[in-house]
């Protein structure tokens, strides 16, 4: 890789960061940011494949309260610059994403408390009156949290796909064949957490469509998503539509009440 595409996707794992934390002004989820690396490397088809398939690693997902999650889009970032091609992309997945994705938990939890040094001295700095030390500490703070995504992303990023090689040299069989099935499973695990949250059962009829289409027509991803897409547009109108017409049916008794 070049410099000056190392230095953009270094620069855009922190920016996203921040954005995410701070005024979402940036397309900074997982897809976009692995579209966004794609461009950068002169690759954007295979930015799409990595962030679709990553993606479906974090549903149901979410940093509530302190919680440290797999930080997906850094993984984004590093197996798009390094995997090169889609054929090297599932290995190169299994190989760095996973262990990245697990590293960035802990790469977390360090910005977390250095960034708390810095607003405790915040506190400090407010309790004498010195807006300088509180601006001053809030930057510092910021550049934590950046640092900590921007650091393993520049660092794979200048090793580049000898890292993969090399990785992959020493690497025992057990343990690649072992990170593969994990790959493979991360999915599956996504889709069930995320039906914890869902309505599932006032839904379940959804759900048996889908599983149809899959099992009984081989249908495409693409297809169910359009299926469904319709149904919710459907459901959407139908219900509007009714709470339209009880909005005109109580404005009308109300007239006739006066």
């Amino acid at each position: 890789m070049t410099a000056i595409q190392i230095i953009l996707l270094t620069i855009w794992a922190g920016l996203s960061q921040v954005d995410q934390m701070t005024f979402n002004l940036l397309p900074s989820g997982i897809i976009p940011t692995a579209i966004f690396a794609g461009v950068v490397t002169g690759n954007p088809e295979l930015g799409l494949l990595v962030g679709g398939t990553l993606q479906s690693y974090a549903l149901g997902l979410g940093m509530f309260g302190g919680a440290s999650i797999p930080n997906y889009p850094v993984t984004a970032i590093i197996v798009v610059a390094l995997a090169g091609s889609t054929a090297q992309m599932d290995s190169t997945i299994a190989l760095i994403g996973i262990p990245v994705a697990t590293l960035t938990v802990q790469i977390d939890v360090i910005g977390r408390f250095i960034n708390t040094y810095f607003q405790h001295r915040v506190d400090k700095y407010a309790a004498i009156g010195d807006p300088k030390g509180i601006s001053r500490s809030n930057r510092l703070g910021i550049l934590c949290w950046s640092l900590s995504r921007m650091i393993p992303v520049f660092i794979c990023l200048v090793l580049g796909p000898s890292l993969v090689e090399s990785i992959n040299a020493i690497m025992p069989v057990w343990l690649s064949s072992g990170l593969s099935i994990a790959a493979a499973m991360f999915p599956a695990i996504g889709f069930s957490i995320l039906l914890k949250y869902l309505p599932v059962k006032e839904n379940i009829q959804y759900l048996i469509i889908g599983f149809v289409l899959v099992a009984c027509f081989s249908a495409s991803t693409i297809a169910v998503a359009l299926i469904g897409l319709a149904l919710a547009l459907i459901v959407y109108q139908r219900e509007s539509k009714a709470a339209h017409l009880i909005t005109v049916s109580t404005e009308t008794e109300e007239d006739y009440d006066e």
